[in-house]
């Protein structure tokens, strides 16, 4: 695999045979970069553009050459921003916009090695090899000024790798934006001290993770951020090399920082549920499950779904489960799986979408099932140390 030290070399190499970099010009902007690293960066901050917004320069990435050896790239919606910075060799700074989809397009079939970039107004010369794009962009003056936070005095820094797992576990039960409640369309991110605290509801279920953390200054924060950011934050996370990262917040903003990549959000303002006062501390019932038995047995249960409902039934008998669900103008299905249960007998329905929700973002061999009656809140969490609940109301059996 290559370094670092050995793609600025090659780019070097390959720049000295077309001009000197000796020193940069003020020229229009121009610069060659390896394809992996460009490819990378624009799929970074391409979830932050808006294909359909009112704007078209929205739709465009933001490419501005700083020095000889770096290349910001800027992505906006208005309500989500991304920044990273990629290695390069500068020949001329500049800054242009490119339209993010047909960029990647391009940049995704070429072959692996230099590419090199030549601007000439606003249109950008695209070439590697015998291959060779013309690519009209948007001058840079017409893309929207982001706001950086940098107050320290609202900067927490903690660990990585648990807040990317608590968001992957307690993240995914928000509601939709178009929900009557806005607010449920947030993530809770409730730092304190040394645990980290996530949790999302929609109204008909609720999940929560808490993971220890380092917090380097025993700082105390609670925030609701959107979702939808959260969730793409989880996904450019596999960019992040370091172990930790920074949060700022101020006036009413949030920014997500590692040393290359950097988010931008509003956060949202309101009284979010007491939701830690809706989870049952005790049951009657309670069943252990393999999750990937019961995921199978879901996926193929299914298959027979009412649409319209979405509803699989449970039933518990002992040591056994068996899954049905049905569709008066297409047919039945029915699974069975063993488990570890020795309750009373108990019939009960779920949406089984928000079950395999819940069996799917949580790392564990088995998980418990508590349950009470079959229209009271149904508890689902870890066989083991983790400490996560899943709280998700039945469906009334017809």
């Amino acid at each position: 695999m290559e370094t670092t030290e050995m793609v600025i070399d090659k780019i070097e190499e390959v720049s000295e045979e077309s001009t000197s970099t000796s020193s940069l010009s003020k020229g229009d902007l121009s610069f060659q970069i390896e394809k992996e690293i460009l490819l990378n960066g624009l799929k970074i901050v391409e979830r932050a553009t808006a294909q359909k917004g009112l704007q078209p320069v929205l739709a465009n990435i933001l490419i501005d050459a700083v020095d000889k050896n770096t290349i910001n790239l800027y992505a906006t919606d208005f309500d989500m921003s991304i920044i990273t910075s990629i290695e390069a060799q500068v020949s001329s700074t500049g800054r242009i916009t490119l339209p993010a989809r047909k960029l990647i397009d391009i940049i995704s079939r070429l072959n692996d090695g230099i590419i090199n970039f030549e601007l000439n107004n606003t249109i950008m010369s695209i070439t590697s090899g015998k291959s060779k794009f013309e690519i009209l962009g948007i001058s840079a003056t017409e893309f929207p000024q982001i706001e950086m936070l940098s107050d320290e005095d609202n900067e927490i820094e903690i660990d990585l790798k648990p807040f990317i797992t608590g968001i992957k576990e307690a993240g995914f039960a928000a509601a939709s934006y178009e929900s009557n409640n806005n607010l449920l369309s947030g993530v809770v991110c409730d730092i304190n001290k040394n645990v980290l605290e996530i949790a999302s509801t929609d109204g008909n279920r609720l999940a929560r993770a808490r993971k220890i953390i380092t917090n380097r200054d025993d700082k105390t924060i609670k925030l609701i951020v959107p979702a939808k950011v959260l969730q793409e934050f989880l996904k450019i996370s596999y960019f992040i090399d370091e172990d930790t990262i920074r949060i700022y917040t101020k006036n009413n903003k949030i920014m997500i920082k590692s040393n290359n990549i950097t988010m931008i959000s509003s956060i949202m303002n309101g009284q979010y549920p007491q939701y830690n006062q809706l989870i049952p501390q005790s049951f009657p019932k309670e069943a252990k499950v393999n999750v990937q038995k019961i995921i199978s047995a879901l996926e193929r249960v299914s298959t027979m779904v009412d649409e319209k409902k979405n509803s699989v039934k449970l039933s518990f008998t002992n040591n056994s489960l068996s899954l049905m669900a049905d569709t008066p103008e297409a047919g039945n299905s029915e699974d069975e799986i063993d488990i570890l249960y020795c309750g009373e007998d108990i019939l009960i329905a779920f949406n089984y979408r928000y079950l395999l929700e819940c069996f799917k973002n949580i790392e564990a061999e088995n998980m418990i099932i508590c349950m009470n009656t079959n229209l009271s809140a149904t508890v689902i969490k870890p066989d083991n140390e983790e400490d996560f609940i899943y709280l998700i109301m039945p469906v009334q059996i017809r």
